[in-house]
């Protein structure tokens, strides 16, 4: 990202200001204007007329502006932005934070429970959400809150008590006073503003992305890797079943490319949860699988002169590195697929999932079960799994470590210390906490040189594999796209279902 008003863990006000005039679509999330005289803040994109340079100020997170007495601007919706990049990128422990409140545990845990899996003391905690995003973590969880009571209003017919507890609040006078005082709105004119339309069972939504965003490719390395029971994909969509907090739960997406560069784009997402309280959850579980807040632009301009990557970023603008909706099962089908091919791994877990899993009920064909857990794993012997007995082993050593928290794949800790608990399990490689940390704990600076697919598609595309990993340097901190550009490449043809 060129020009990036962030300097140190402060903003620098004339290159937020510069961002402000042009209306640059790729600050979003990034930071908040806030203008004196109006008593509102904006996403740096606003349509409105830019405000003179005196009259404004910079705030690096919406719950910052809100603290600060500014209310949220009804034309741009500030806080239906992406996620700032800086927090994958340098995984700071604000960074951190920040995806563990967007997932609820402030409203689940407390601070307490945030500041143990961040490993830091709810008061120095405190300290560095203060000095980095501008507030405390109670501000931050109250203005995630309010974004996801924002979207329910306007496109749900829930009642106002559901949205209340489904966006994490403790009484509907606290969403009630919440709601007035960040939109300067009643609940009831957000919704008439909008209208909603009628629910049954179901909560629909539209998750913020960057563009360019390759949502064909996307979808693409997701069907291929489907494991029956817990994934389901089709011409244009996918869908899988979701482990929350609360109870059961399921997702479908409708993924589209999304080509015009320095836009917000939209995935629509349509969720059928146990349990309302878990909408926070789900959501921000599915934006991690989707990438939403990938920088795509800052990726591309990196590797713009790059004689390897360069032409892949060019031909496939916005490639995502796919996340996931639990760490856990993303570890465990790695294990499950290490030295098999994709589709032998597919096979051996949806038998593992049809033993195991947890008997789910979707109004989606093909969605029967929620993925096996830890502790439920942790117990099996090894001998009876689908895998030779060393696999099974390490399957089972692994399942322990997660299920007694040595291992924590929730991107609360350092990915430093994650990958280390990692190597120290037996039957656990560089390649597989390699692997895990990028899809697990979003890690964009993940390369794997001895990967059999990096050498093919190097060959392939006439490069000595040798010679051209030698690069690798070269691509950070990007290296994880780098490394799905060229795995792209060998992608086959994939059969989804019509529906």
């Amino acid at each position: 990202m060129s020009a990036a008003p962030v300097i140190g863990t402060g903003l620098d006000p004339e290159s937020c200001y510069r961002a402000v005039k042009s209306r640059d679509r790729r600050f979003d999330g990034v930071f908040y204007t806030a203008v004196r005289t109006t008593g509102i803040y904006c996403r740096p994109s606003c349509p409105a007329r830019t405000p003179a340079s005196a009259n404004v100020t910079f705030h690096p997170s919406a719950a910052a502006a809100q603290a600060a007495g500014y209310r949220a601007c009804k034309r741009c919706l500030p806080d239906a932005t992406p996620g700032s990049p800086d927090w994958d990128v340098a995984a700071t422990a604000a960074g951190r934070a920040m995806r563990l409140i967007a997932d609820g545990v402030v409203d689940r845990e407390g601070v307490e429970g945030l500041a143990r899996r961040v490993g830091y003391t709810p008061r120095h905690l405190s300290r560095i959400l203060a000095g980095e995003l501008g507030a405390g973590p109670l501000a931050l969880a109250r203005a995630r809150r309010a974004q996801t009571a924002r979207v329910l209003i306007e496109t749900t017919s829930l009642t106002y008590a559901d949205i209340a507890f489904a966006s994490g609040f403790s009484s509907v006078r606290q969403f009630n006073d919440t709601v007035r005082e960040v939109y300067a709105a009643t609940p009831t004119e957000l919704r008439g503003r909008r209208g909603g339309h009628p629910v049954t069972g179901t909560v629909s939504m539209r998750l913020a992305v960057r563009t360019p965003f390759a949502g064909r490719a996307l979808l693409d390395f997701l069907a291929y890797h489907l494991v029956p029971g817990v994934e389901v994909a089709g011409d244009g969509w996918y869908a899988r079943t979701l482990d929350l907090p609360h109870g059961p739960g399921t997702v479908r997406l409708d993924i589209d490319d999304a080509p015009e560069a320095g836009q917000t784009a939209f995935v629509s997402a349509t969720f059928e949860l146990e349990d309302l309280r878990d909408t926070a959850a789900a959501v921000e579980r599915t934006r991690r699988l989707v990438d939403a807040d990938c920088d795509p632009l800052a990726v591309a301009e990196h590797f713009a002169g790059d004689p390897v990557i360069g032409p892949l970023a060019r031909r496939y603008p916005g490639l995502r590195v796919p996340g996931q909706v639990d760490g856990d099962e993303v570890a465990i089908r790695t294990v499950i697929g290490q030295q098999v091919s994709v589709v032998g791994a597919c096979t051996v877990t949806g038998r593992l999932v049809a033993e195991h899993g947890r008997p789910v009920t979707s109004a989606i064909p093909g969605l029967t079960s929620l993925f096996p857990d830890a502790a439920m794993l942790a117990g099996l012997d090894p001998t009876t799994l689908p895998m030779p007995r060393a696999r099974g082993r390490a399957l089972v050593g692994l399942a322990q470590a997660l299920a007694s928290g040595d291992v924590a794949l929730d991107r609360g800790p350092d990915r430093d210390d994650v990958r280390r608990a990692l190597l120290e399990l037996p039957g656990i490689g560089p390649w597989t906490a390699d692997y895990v940390a990028m899809r697990a704990l979003a890690h964009p600076d993940v390369f794997l040189p001895t990967d059999v697919g990096v050498r093919n598609a190097l060959t392939r595309l006439g490069h000595d594999p040798v010679v051209a990993s030698s690069r690798q340097d070269a691509w950070r901190p990007w290296r994880s796209y780098a490394l799905m550009h060229l795995w792209n490449t060998l992608m086959p043809p994939v059969a989804t279902e019509e529906t």
